[in-house]
């Protein structure tokens, strides 16, 4: 189906053929094919309009489901989308229940038209939650998932990308699980006024070739104050790649503006243990958020499970790139059988535009559940924008078991972090215990040595640094800095920094550690 519109370009070409009839040149014309442009003319339409709020059309016995039960809702595998085709792609979708309740538009691109793919209760399978009698035919998709031989060439029943509720989708690249889910865009996260969801409400799917390697989708988002055009270009790969392209236009002014947010989970690890005796010595989907600068400083910064509500930022100018990481990759970090964490894989965003001035913003959640995404990081840009204001993104985001792969080989990096309340035994000395905690980093990179000495450079907010001593730890071929410090107002976070320095040249040669000891 085609638009006839005036800024449609096939329409433009028709009306410049019966203008110039007589013109030799204008006989032969390329037909038009729906692109990212398309997209943005309906963003743009849509945000000189007034916001309409989505209607949800499932019956209670559908909203009611719990999470366990919504995942009985079976796809029918030989109903697959592009399943009769030679497609190494294949697309299955998502049944509304629970609080995925509002349908999304789903369209494939084709032969240079847009089709429609419509709902059919046929795709689904209600039988596990005894509702296979329920008259369903008036519903729509909630979402829908992408399936492509990663792990096995001949085989396409590996699921690689989901995209279900608001603007939130999820990647994996070879021999990974899903763990944190990306968004289009974050708006108010953690203000006092509410955080606004905005909603990818259809999306264009070209259908691939049968040896094409990526996939192309197109999305609309909408919210009561912006709208916005994206182009997601998923590359299935050992590290899969999601390039994002999106404009988008304000309806409204925006407090807080998230770019490229990223939503995950921190139970508790080594830096915080549990507060409950666990057989698994960690629970989290990401451990760490790691920042690339733009004058190449690292920077990592250890996730919290905190007591209330925490806010973290990085003031930077036209940041390189940022990332939510899962450092620690051994089943031994974990021993949990059923989830293995140690297989998610850490997101790192590559920023491939001008972002200007801004900050990192990290958010962490009081959470006593592992259910609960309850870290959430984003780019916040320091313009502030207002109704009538456009935006220009570009980033690709990188999903990977080895993000030891994306340093430079003269940085060292925090491999591990642990928190001890008690006394430090060190070089054969067990300090008194005198109301100071600690924290044990030991750094690791190929540039360390036994016989290099290295300097510590720290510094502190609310409170005071205690010691800081530096032992090689020769099980990792790097050293072990133990930072004793005091806290001054416990009801409040403590910042504290540490770098490693060569004693011989006084450069700095690891990431930054930028750790917090949460308030009490």
């Amino acid at each position: 189906m085609y638009n006839f519109l005036p800024n449609n370009p096939f329409s433009q070409t028709l009306i410049s053929k019966v203008l110039c009839m007589a013109c030799v040149s204008c006989i032969s014309f390329s037909s038009w094919a729906f692109s990212f442009d398309d997209v943005v003319a309906k963003a743009e339409k849509s945000s000189k309009k007034a916001y309409v709020q989505p209607s949800k059309n499932i019956p209670n016995e559908l909203a009611s489901l719990q999470f366990a039960d919504y995942q009985k809702i079976l796809f029918n595998h030989q109903k697959a989308y592009w399943g009769d085709r030679k497609s190494r792609f294949k697309l299955e979708f998502y049944h509304e229940g629970m609080y995925f309740d509002v349908p999304i538009k789903i369209n494939e691109i084709a032969d240079n038209q847009v089709k429609p793919i419509q709902y059919d209760p046929s795709y689904f399978d209600l039988s596990q939650i005894n509702l296979d009698k329920l008259d369903t035919k008036a519903l729509g998709f909630a979402g829908f998932k992408v399936h492509y031989p990663i792990n096995t060439p001949t085989k396409t029943d590996d699921e690689i990308f989901s995209a279900l509720g608001g603007s939130y989708f999820r990647a994996v690249g070879k021999d990974q699980r899903y763990g944190l889910s990306a968004r289009g865009l974050a708006i108010d996260t953690g203000e006092m006024s509410g955080e606004e969801f905005p909603r990818f409400k259809e999306y264009w799917i070209e259908r691939p070739e049968p040896n094409q390697k990526h996939l192309v989708i197109y999305a609309l988002l909408d919210s009561p104050s912006v709208t916005g055009a994206y182009k997601i270009t998923l590359v299935p790969s050992v590290d899969t790649t999601i390039t994002v392209q999106a404009k988008i236009f304000f309806r409204n002014s925006v407090k807080k503006l998230g770019i490229a947010p990223l939503t995950s989970m921190f139970l508790f690890g080594p830096n915080q243990p549990s507060p409950l005796l666990n057989y698994r010595p960690a629970m989290h989907d990401s451990n760490g958020l790691s920042i690339l600068a733009n004058n190449n400083e690292w920077i990592w910064r250890p996730l919290n499970n905190p007591k209330r509500l925490s806010f973290s930022s990085y003031s930077l100018e036209n940041p390189k790139a940022f990332g939510l990481i899962q450092r620690d990759k051994g089943f031994d970090d974990y021993q949990d059988l059923d989830d293995h964490y140690e297989k998610r894989p850490s997101v790192w965003v590559e920023v491939l535009n001008e972002w200007q001035k801004g900050r990192v913003e990290l958010v962490e959640i009081p959470t006593a559940d592992e259910t609960n995404d309850n870290i959430v990081t984003f780019w916040v840009p320091e313009k502030q924008y207002k109704a009538g204001d456009e935006l220009d993104i570009k980033y690709r985001l990188h999903y990977s078991l080895n993000e030891k792969q994306r340093y430079p080989n003269n940085v060292a990096r925090a491999v591990s972090t642990r928190l001890s309340l008690g006394d430090i035994k060190q070089a054969n000395l067990i300090r008194k215990l005198d109301g100071s905690n600690a924290y044990v980093i030991d750094f690791a990179g190929s540039g360390l040595s036994e016989n290099e000495p290295v300097n510590v450079i720290s510094s502190i907010t609310n409170g005071s640094i205690v010691s800081c001593d530096t032992q090689y730890n020769p099980v990792i071929k790097g050293w072990r800095v133990i930072v004793r410090f005091n806290v001054e107002d416990s009801k409040k976070a403590t910042d504290i920094r540490i770098q490693l320095a060569s004693q011989a040249t006084h450069e700095v040669i690891s990431e930054t550690w930028s750790g917090q000891y949460p308030a009490q």
